[in-house]
């Protein structure tokens, strides 16, 4: 349970002005999500599988295969700056 001492405190040491209603509000809030939080914590979940998504879900990668790609030189003729078949970009740090 979180008391208003607790929000007061934490509002001290982030360096928050909080009004006297909005000590009440958040010491008020808090404790609904604490009790949430609570809730959860009591379902029974021994016979559940732990998972990463709700949903199922597959790869959907499709297959490698060599196709027909554009002829270098023609790639090259429309780049701004080229140095020999390599495209000519800033330097990024």
């Amino acid at each position: 349970m979180i008391s208003k001492q607790d929000v007061d405190h934490v509002a001290l040491l982030a360096r928050l002005e909080l009004t006297e209603e909005e000590k009440e509000l958040y010491t008020q809030q808090l404790n609904k999500i604490l009790n949430a939080a609570k809730a959860l914590q009591e379902v029974d979940t021994d016979n559940i599988p732990p998972t990463a998504h709700v949903l199922p879900i597959q790869n959907v990668f499709r297959e490698d295969r060599v196709g027909k790609s554009i002829d270098p030189e023609k790639a090259l003729a429309i780049a701004p700056e080229r140095e020999e078949s390599f495209f000519k970009v800033p330097k990024i740090v």
